[in-house]
């Protein structure tokens, strides 16, 4: 994680650059194979891979990168630009896989498919039947952070510990609606993508109650938190944890026993791409086992690529907050797409949350 922050400026600098030469048609000097477009999250590979890739393939890579994944559905759906290649969550691919905005992948052309881990294509085939159109990029599990001497002798395993008065004024949640209605559902034991509204203001209830013990709603502000010891215990990613852990190795990290929220972060082809072939080249160079490890040595987030495992510090690959046990992803799905109905029953409670 040093490494990357080290890097962060240049990243910044290649994505301004690239994202001017997208915005005047895909700038000039195409490879020798061509070009891929390329949409992804920011700063969510290793940007020295571009230069590998390129070399290998031929292939010019014009990267644009966006924040959320809500700020990169209207541009694909409404061809505001000829994109590729996609990195994104699984409820979003669920949602643009239901709307028609994405083709089937041709897997002839990926043959590194067969580095990824069956376990992530297995729970990818909730939001993908068949695993058609997503390739498993990386994958994040939603667990609580605590500082060890902080919490003493009280054992953390369960979300309602975030609701302790002990931790007052001293609990980081995020700032999310469907992640912290993920927490309190759980709490509850229900379902984290019920479409009840009893059970949806059960939890609103609950995490009102919580409210007042909250130190603050923060996402990629927790980590800085309890860094710093703003705060002792707190609901991140498990990369984020493993950031936390280089500044301080007082620092535990559990996936509470009613389960938890997770994430795949895949690669998915737009409708109106212009180079598939060029993108499924991307895919397949991604997969590679040695590119999925130097991914995770960037990002310290779980790789769902099985054959990068032996190039992995076991360190890391028998730390089951880094890599997830069988135990652990059994108790882990991953949010769904929801109707517009229900989305807006959720808004509408999360507001009083924050209001209270």
């Amino acid at each position: 994680m040093k490494k990357k922050i080290a890097v962060i400026g240049l990243v910044f600098a290649m994505v301004f650059t690239m994202t001017a030469l997208t915005s005047c048609g895909g700038g000039s000097g195409a490879g020798e194979n061509g070009e891929v477009y390329v949409y992804c999250y920011g700063d969510y590979f290793d940007p020295e891979i571009i230069e590998d890739f390129e070399a290998e393939t031929g292939i010019k890579v014009i990267l644009d990168s966006y924040d959320t994944a809500e700020e990169m559905y209207p541009v694909i759906k409404n061809n505001a630009v000829d994109y590729d290649v996609v990195c994104t969550s699984d409820y979003m691919v669920e949602k643009m896989i239901k709307e028609g905005l994405l083709q089937p992948v041709d897997k002839s052309n990926i043959p590194n498919l067969e580095n990824i881990d069956p376990v992530y294509l297995e729970k990818s085939e909730v939001f993908d039947p068949g695993n058609q159109y997503a390739v498993p990029h990386m994958v994040g599990v939603a667990g609580i952070v605590y500082n060890k001497t902080e919490v003493g002798d009280t054992v953390i395993d369960s979300w309602a510990d975030l609701w302790d008065p002990k931790f007052a004024d001293s609990i980081v949640m995020p700032d999310s609606v469907r992640d912290d209605f993920m927490i309190s559902l759980r709490k509850l034991g229900y379902d984290q993508n019920t479409t009840d509204p009893k059970e949806i203001e059960a939890a609103a209830n609950e995490l009102i109650a919580q409210k007042p013990l909250v130190y603050k709603y923060a996402n990629d502000a927790a980590r800085d938190l309890l860094i710093d010891g703003s705060a002792n215990i707190g609901v991140v990613w498990n990369g984020e944890y493993a950031y936390i852990l280089d500044y301080n190795d007082d620092i535990g990290y559990c996936v509470p026993k009613e389960g938890t929220e997770f994430f795949i972060d895949s690669w998915v082809i737009p409708a109106n791409a212009k180079n598939k072939a060029n993108a499924e080249a991307w895919i397949n160079y991604l997969c590679e086992a040695d590119v999925a490890a130097t991914n995770f040595e960037y990002l310290y987030y779980t790789t769902p690529n099985k054959a990068a495992y032996d190039l992995i510090d076991e360190e890391y690959l028998n730390n089951p907050a880094i890599f997830p046990t069988e135990d652990i992803l059994a108790r882990c799905d991953s949010l769904r797409t929801l109707d517009d109905e229900t989305i807006d029953v959720y808004s509408n409670y999360w507001k009083q949350v924050k209001a209270s």
